[in-house]
C-alpha cells in the first residue's frame, strides 16, 4: 500500500544558490550578433526572496503532491533550486535536483528547438507540404499540411481520442506512430482553426527524422540535449533502469496517492515523451531567450504567435504559448500533463527570468506558481564588473 496523501512532513532538499551559467558559454559567446555572456550578480538572491519562494512551494504545492522540484534562472544564471517530498513513496526516496520527472508537452518545446535548427541548416522548409519529407503520409482533400501549421496546431490534425493516451505497447519508431491517425479526416481545413493536437507533433518528428537522415531520438540527444547541456533530459523508455526517474502517481477517489496507469510513451516522443529536471528546463529556457543555439531570426520565429487564415491570433508560436499577462507583459510558456507527471516552464523575456516546476502527480495545479516564482527572482543585485 502507498502512504496516505499527503505524506507527513516530506523531506526538503535544501535550497541551492549557485552562479551556474545555464546556457553553455560556447553558444552564448559564438553568436552572429556578437553577444557576450552576462556577468553573475554580485551576491545571492535576497533572503526574503528565498523565503518567499520556499513558502510558495511548501504551502501551495508540496502538501498536495508526492514530490516536486523547482528552479529559477535569471539572465542565463541558475539562481535558485529546491526540492520537496518523495520521488518514490514506497521506498521513501526523496526528490533531489537530479530527479527526473515526466514533462509531458514541454517535449514539444524541446522538439521545436531541434526543428528550427534543421530549418536553419536548410534541411526543412516549414511551408512545404509534409509529403516532401514523409511521402507516404496521405494527402488530405481539405488542403496542404505544412510543418509550420503542424507546429502551431493549425493543421487540422485531430488530438487523442478514446484510450489512445493510455497506450501501453511499444512503437518501433516515429513512423509507426503515424498509423494512429494518418488515415483520419482532418477536423478543419489547414490554417483555418487552432486546435491543440499532440498527434501533429508525432508527424513533425517524422519530418525531422527524414530531413536529418537520423533516428529522431538520436538527433534530439546529439543536436539538442548535448549542445545545450541538458545532461538529465532523455526519453522516457519503458523498462529502462533509471535510478533518478521518479515514480508516477495519480490521486485516487479517496484522495490518496495511487500508482498512475502504466503507459508506453514511444507513441509520442516529440509530443510528450521526455523526462527532465527542473534545472535542465531552466537551462533550456534560458538558451531560448538569447541567440546562440538558435539565431535571432529563429528565436523570433519560435515566439511569433501564429494566426489563422482569417487573421485570428492563436497565442501559440512554434512549440510555445505566447501571451500577455494582465499588466501587458509578454510571457512564453508551456505546460505538460502526463500520466504521473505535471510540469510548467515559464519565461519572462523582458527580465530573462525562467522558472520551472515539476511534480510526479497527474493533473496537479502548478501553473500560477511558476509565473510567481519567475517574478519573485526577476530583480537581482547589479552584475559584477568582472567574471569570477
Amino acid at each position: 500500500m502507498l502512504p496516505p496523501s499527503p505524506p507527513a512532513k516530506p523531506p526538503v532538499d535544501g535550497w541551492r544558490f549557485r552562479w551556474n551559467l545555464v546556457a553553455p558559454l560556447a553558444f552564448v559567446l559564438a553568436t552572429s550578433e556578437g553577444a557576450t555572456a552576462t556577468e553573475p550578480p554580485t551576491s545571492g538572491p535576497p533572503a526574503e526572496t528565498v523565503a518567499q519562494a520556499h513558502a510558495l512551494l511548501e504551502k501551495e504545492i508540496a502538501p498536495h503532491v508526492p514530490g516536486l522540484a523547482a528552479a529559477v534562472a535569471v539572465d542565463g544564471w541558475l539562481v535558485w533550486s529546491e526540492a520537496f517530498g518523495f520521488a518514490d513513496l514506497e521506498a521513501q526516496r526523496p526528490v533531489t535536483s537530479a530527479s527526473r520527472f515526466r514533462i509531458g508537452s514541454i517535449s514539444k518545446s524541446l522538439t521545436a528547438a531541434g526543428l528550427l535548427r534543421l530549418v536553419e541548416q536548410g534541411r526543412i522548409d516549414l511551408d512545404a507540404p509534409v509529403q516532401k519529407y514523409v511521402p507516404d503520409f496521405p494527402v488530405k482533400p481539405e488542403g496542404a499540411i505544412t510543418t509550420r501549421l503542424l507546429a502551431g496546431h493549425l493543421a487540422g490534425i485531430r488530438d487523442y481520442r478514446n484510450r489512445e493516451p493510455f497506450l501501453n505497447r511499444p512503437f518501433a519508431g516515429v513512423r509507426a506512430e503515424l498509423q494512429l491517425f494518418a488515415d483520419d479526416p482532418l477536423i478543419a481545413p489547414p490554417g483555418t482553426r487552432f486546435s491543440y493536437a499532440s498527434l501533429g507533433w508525432v508527424l513533425i518528428s517524422a519530418v525531422m527524422e527524414s530531413a536529418a537522415h537520423r533516428d529522431f531520438l538520436d538527433f534530439m540527444a546529439a543536436d539538442v540535449c548535448s549542445p545545450l547541456g541538458l545532461n538529465h533530459t532523455r526519453p522516457d523508455r519503458t523498462g529502462a533502469v533509471d535510478p533518478d526517474r521518479t515514480s508516477f502517481y495519480a490521486t485516487g477517489p479517496d484522495g490518496k496517492f495511487v500508482a498512475a496507469p502504466a503507459v508506453d510513451l514511444s507513441s509520442c516522443w516529440a509530443a510528450g515523451g521526455f523526462l527532465s529536471t527542473a534545472e535542465d528546463l531552466v537551462r533550456f529556457g534560458s538558451a531560448m531567450l538569447r541567440p546562440g543555439y538558435l539565431t535571432e531570426d529563429s528565436r523570433r520565429l519560435l515566439f511569433a504567435g501564429q494566426k489563422t487564415t482569417a487573421g485570428e491570433p492563436t497565442g501559440y508560436g512554434i512549440g510555445w504559448y505566447v501571451r500577455k499577462d494582465g499588466a501587458g507583459r509578454t510571457l512564453y510558456y508551456h505546460d505538460g500533463a502526463s500520466h504521473g507527471g505535471t510540469a510548467v516552464l515559464f519565461l519572462r523575456p523582458e527580465t530573462r527570468a525562467v522558472a520551472a516546476i515539476l511534480c510526479n502527480l497527474s493533473d496537479a495545479d502548478i501553473a500560477d506558481q511558476s509565473m510567481r516564482l519567475a517574478d519573485l527572482f526577476a530583480t537581482l543585485p547589479a552584475a559584477a564588473p568582472e567574471r569570477p
